[in-house]
């Protein structure tokens, strides 16, 4: 319990820092553009001024706004304080919401005291079976090892408590099993699911991190050029020369509802990605290094509401991490490459060449192959000098004439 409340806290601190990062961006920007003249126009990478007194004023007052809770952030991270609900903040608002939830309070009272109870231990690499407080034999026999004070209650040698049931795991039992027989540490969790009343055994380890190996090897059979929207990838097969080969490829997912209904839709997406790429026989995939953590605050963008819903939908740090461990696992290497001019450029170089009167060619199905072409170290842009996509300055060169 001590470590679980620990965890908890590490967690909320991370938030912390991320809340404290978001506030300094929006103070950045907003004390950026107060300072330019009104109606002022801005860059592609840089907004304005303010285009009225009247807005001035308003974004002069947020500003202090943001100030203040940046304050009080920095207090608490100094302070180490951190607030953490036992349970869940969205359960316990729930409370007050009962009719909107639609349960009663003894209901609610059932999942709130679900998500207090719970028995965890980590593995440890040795002991038997990878796990000395909670042991589980490749059987599906479980025994928990009881404190001191509880040894009275022990139903079996060595102050252990044998559970009753067994248990049995469906997915990547195999390598469950022979984790377990080699003694190797292995995490388990035991929690109650009020919706189904069942109780469910966790077992979790980690993998080793993969090895590093060159770019020529994993390009030797081409590369899967995958477009990151915010409901879809787009995904398209380049061969060893950089030339598109099939149709494109899309795999939609629904980031609506709760936190395992998008996770769960995302690894939904992403399996079937991998599964299709193993069937292309190649073995490397490149995506985008995108990161819009600083780019999602209303002071940048202003009234583009809808822009910055868009960005904020796109899983971006979610899908790295999910594909670069689902990816590790099927043997399939992952390429980042710049995400400067994918889009545009695809657009216009490869969607009208790449559309016939069988395929209509999208913008996300040129921003894919465009991707692939940047991982392969061709040339993004039809008619371009080979060697390089930017200029020496960061900006796009302008094409040959």
């Amino acid at each position: 319990m001590t470590k679980a409340s620990h965890d908890q806290w590490g967690v909320a601190r991370r938030s912390q820092a991320a809340y404290i990062h978001g506030l300094e961006a929006g103070i950045g920007m907003l004390r950026h553009r107060l300072s330019l003249p009104l109606g002022e126009s801005g860059s592609k990478r840089t907004p304005g001024g303010y285009r009225s007194r009247r807005e001035w004023h308003a974004k002069s007052r947020r500003l202090a706004l943001l100030e203040a809770r940046h304050e009080a952030a920095i207090a608490d991270w100094r302070a180490g304080r951190v607030r953490v609900v036992r349970g869940g903040k969205r359960l316990l608002n729930t409370r007050h919401h009962l009719a909107d939830a639609q349960l009663t309070e003894p209901q609610w009272r059932e999942h709130w005291e679900a998500h207090r109870w719970f028995l965890q231990a980590d593995g440890e690499s040795g002991k038997r079976y990878g796990n000395e407080t909670i042991r589980v034999t490749p059987d599906g026999e479980v025994s928990i090892k009881l404190p001191a004070p509880l040894t009275d209650l022990a139903n079996a040698p060595h102050g252990r408590y044998v559970l009753a049931a067994r248990v049995r795991y469906a997915h990547r039992s195999t390598e469950w099993a022979d984790r377990v027989e080699a003694n190797r540490a292995t995490a388990y969790r035991i929690h109650l699911d009020v919706t189904r009343a069942r109780w469910y055994l966790t077992a979790s380890w980690q993998t080793p991190p993969a090895p590093a190996i060159s770019l020529e090897t994993a390009l030797a059979r081409g590369v899967v050029g995958v477009d990151t929207n915010a409901d879809h990838l787009a995904a398209w097969r380049l061969d060893v020369h950089g030339n598109p080969v099939g149709n494109p490829r899309r795999f939609f997912y629904d980031l609506s509802g709760g936190a395992q209904h998008r996770d769960a839709q995302l690894r939904h997406a992403l399996t079937q990605l991998l599964n299709w790429v193993r069937t292309c026989g190649v073995t490397a995939i490149a995506v985008e290094d995108l990161d819009f953590q600083a780019e999602k605050t209303r002071e940048k963008h202003g009234r583009r509401k809808q822009f910055r819903q868009l960005i904020s939908g796109m899983p971006t740090g979610r899908l790295r991490a999910r594909l670069a461990s689902m990816a590790d696992a099927t043997n399939i290497s992952v390429i980042a490459v710049d995400p400067s001019y994918t889009s545009r450029w695809g657009a216009q170089h490869w969607q009208k060449p790449l559309t016939t009167k069988t395929r209509r060619t999208s913008r996300h199905d040129a921003a894919a192959v465009a991707i692939g072409r940047r991982a392969q170290g061709h040339p993004i842009r039809l008619g371009a000098p080979p060697g390089r996509s930017l200029g020496e300055d960061g900006t796009a060169p302008r094409r040959p004439e």
